[in-house]
């Protein structure tokens, strides 16, 4: 069964190479999606694929990269895109 989340991180998640990581995190996990930074300093990441590996990744993002400290994370169902690849937003 496959599932589609936005999950939005707060905390200490910009200047600490979180989207990168994150992008290599839902590449290992096999999901299509993006990740960018907002403007209130917040991560925003559209995430699809297998229940399961949503899962992992929205475990992953609670607690992000090393430098990371992530204080807050929403998930919220969403419809899915259908994209083919995974991709940081800039």
């Amino acid at each position: 069964m496959t599932r589609a989340v936005e999950i939005e991180i707060s905390g200490e998640v910009q200047g600490v190479s979180f989207r990168g990581y994150a992008a290599r995190e839902a590449v290992r996990l096999e999901l299509v999606g993006w990740v960018r930074n907002q403007p209130d300093g917040s991560v925003l990441a559209h995430v699809e694929g297998d229940d399961d590996a949503v899962e992992e990744m929205v475990a992953w993002c609670r607690e992000g990269p090393p430098s990371a400290e992530v204080r807050h994370l929403e998930v919220s169902d969403v419809e899915e895109t259908h994209d083919s690849t995974f991709e940081v937003q800039y």
